[in-house]
């Protein structure tokens, strides 16, 4: 078969609709997700305070594990957060910037949001070391980057798949220098979990973070964190709450007493709708597999660099697919307006500057759908049909 995985279409409802490349931005809904939601609804408005204890107080544990297992970590070393920032605040607020060893290092390529929390650690006292990428802006040479972890390194929070090429970083070379200096790695899955395989545990990483968003097909307000148990026991985030108590029913006014496990890293009170919502697209991931979805993903973006490369379109994504994690990016003039002219013809893509118009299959999609993205990119540009679009203002997606 040319789309070995396509009998899981049938459990999307919007891509019996549209050619849904977007899948690094927002996976497809799946029409379980509906029911799971409804059951939320049912337990508040049957059972009322009482479906904390029914169940939603250990959904946020549950949850956790499924993503253990996909992640190739122990169960009970996850803990749910409701996006990157606050999950990489968790493990944040465990160091101390006073000493001499206080360098955060990452490249220049991460996605900026983290930057923006790591670089406000300069307040505390972190020295900022920025790694250049390439000079298009596609890769990060890792020599360049294990150089700059030395022994003042205390943390090197870095992309595993990079948002803008979908470049994958040596992470094992990364968590080995790191490990020999005594710096801590902090990774981010977010643009690789779900379409590429994790093995955390056994690469080594400190820690991780991530998100069902995307390749997870679970929806906003479900990340996670992963800690190394070896190092969590010696770990006391500043950032904390209630729900990382050993006993929170107890509301001590004694301290904290932090759980044993990787609950130790929670805060408030956690976002169970989002739970509900995203519980059964990651259900799918784990049912599938994904070395069946990497395989699929490495033959469909294969074919849309090769349509890009007949149609004379450049390229910004590796085109060595053990590099590549699960996007292309195709940087063409007026890159935004031909986007949106997709979006008009219900090809679902995104634009990001410096990286061009992204298209995401995933195991969903057809071979003829990414045939058919780049095709219209193509016929788009040469009828000028984007040029409606200009001078109208950037929206997200």
């Amino acid at each position: 078969m040319d789309d070995p995985l396509s009998t899981w279409r049938g459990e999307f409802p919007i891509v019996q609709s549209t050619n849904y490349l977007i899948s690094n931005s927002l996976g497809a809904m799946p029409k379980a997700a509906r029911a799971s939601v409804g059951r939320y609804v049912d337990l508040w408005d049957q059972r009322g305070v009482r479906a904390w204890a029914d169940e939603w107080w250990v959904l946020k544990d549950r949850f956790a594990d499924l993503c253990a297992g996909i992640l190739g970590v122990p169960s009970g070393s996850v803990s749910m957060h409701q996006n990157v920032a606050m999950a990489s605040e968790a493990i944040l607020s465990c160091f101390d910037f006073s000493g001499t060893r206080n360098r955060i290092v990452y490249t220049e390529l991460n996605f900026p949001s983290v930057m923006y929390l790591y670089e406000g650690q300069r307040s505390r006292g972190a020295e900022i070391v920025r790694v250049p990428g390439d000079a298009e802006g596609i890769t990060v040479d890792t020599q360049r980057l294990l150089d700059a972890i030395d022994e003042r390194t205390l943390l090197v929070p870095i992309s595993h798949a990079l948002f803008r090429s979908s470049f994958l970083q040596d992470v094992p070379a990364i968590v080995e220098k790191a490990r020999r200096v005594g710096a801590f790695v902090i990774l981010d899955v977010f643009q690789s979990v779900g379409t590429v395989p994790l093995s955390l545990r056994e690469w080594g990483v400190h820690a991780a973070v991530g998100g069902a968003l995307k390749y997870l097909c679970g929806g906003p307000g479900n990340c996670f964190l992963y800690v190394d148990p070896d190092e969590r026991a010696r770990l006391r985030p500043a950032f904390t709450g209630w729900a990382a108590h050993k006993d929170p029913f107890a509301f001590s006014i004694d301290g904290q007493d932090y759980r044993d496990d990787g609950g130790r890293f929670l805060n408030g009170t956690p976002n169970v709708p989002a739970l509900y919502a995203g519980l059964e697209g990651v259900r799918i991931i784990a049912e599938i597999g994904v070395a069946a979805i990497r395989e699929n993903s490495r033959r469909l973006t294969a074919k849309i660099i090769e349509r890009a490369q007949h149609h004379g379109l450049k390229v910004r994504s590796p085109l060595d697919a053990d590099r590549r994690s699960g996007h292309v990016s195709i940087d063409v003039p007026d890159g935004y307006e031909v986007c949106q002219a997709l979006l008009a013809e219900d090809i679902i893509a995104d634009y990001r500057p410096a990286a061009g118009i992204r298209l995401s299959p995933h195991f969903y999609t057809l071979e003829a759908e990414c045939i058919e993205a780049v095709d219209r990119i193509a016929a788009i540009l040469a009828d000028g049909e984007h040029l409606r679009f200009k001078g109208k203002a950037h929206q997200p997606g």
